[in-house]
């Protein structure tokens, strides 16, 4: 299967030239472009997210060998939830080759956080089928970088520290609204708001409510935290 340039450059930026590069070709693909014969990312994704985690996982107890695991819980959840896959995907620039429908394309599609995070998720998963454990375990230490090392000690789940942040400020603890649900019984997926008293919000949607109430506190604290 013949290559388009923008699969070359991309396969450069990752480092791994595909054996199957229709594989790479599913990652990059958004739901809003899927149809007949066109799969979307999103087995993908669930896959790439599995990967990433054992990687990071072994990569914590080889960095921290004296680590409890409340230690390394919380910089675990930092170096894989959602926010961190899309900065590696920015510096990548994975969203230069996103698969997009015309409303997702015309609404900034590239730029946004969940489709980048989810894209990175799904590109582990092609780089894990197409060259196996290894290869995707080599790309995601030099993609990661030393966020490894550097990931604070004292990393707190979201929720934690967002609550901390507000008691700071003399604020209420934040208010977590479910907003929407979607999908089959069996697989759900939550959009969940987070609130502040002082007006501030962010939402996430996910497919437990946990995650979703977690990825939507780590907005807030970004927003928050770019606010001053």
């Amino acid at each position: 299967m013949k290559r388009s340039a923008e699969i070359e450059a991309l396969e450069q930026r990752l480092g791994h030239r595909f054996d199957r590069p229709d594989l790479l070709r599913r990652a990059l693909t958004h739901s809003s472009m899927s149809g007949p014969g066109r799969e979307d990312n999103q087995r993908l994704e669930f896959l790439g997210d599995r990967v990433l985690g054992l990687v990071m996982a072994e990569a914590l107890l080889g960095e921290d060998r004296k680590a409890s695991e409340g230690q390394l819980a919380p910089r675990f959840n930092a170096l894989v939830r959602k926010e961190a896959c899309a900065e590696v995907a920015r510096d990548v620039d994975i969203g230069a080759a996103l698969k997009l429908g015309r409303s997702e394309m015309m609404s900034g599609g590239r730029r946004k956080q969940a489709l980048l995070g989810d894209a990175m998720e799904a590109v582990i998963a092609a780089v894990y089928l197409d060259g196996g454990f290894e290869v995707a375990r080599e790309m995601i230490l030099r993609l990661w970088g030393d966020r490894v090392s550097t990931v604070q000690q004292d990393a707190r789940d979201p929720k934690t520290s967002l609550q901390e942040w507000a008691q700071a400020r003399g604020m209420t603890p934040p208010a977590y609204v479910e907003t929407a649900r979607s999908g089959p019984d069996h697989a759900p997926v939550f959009t969940i708001e987070v609130r502040l008293a002082s007006g501030q919000k962010a939402d996430a949607t996910a497919g437990s409510k946990r995650k979703a109430e977690q990825e939507a506190a780590a907005a807030l604290l970004a927003q928050v935290s770019e606010n001053g």
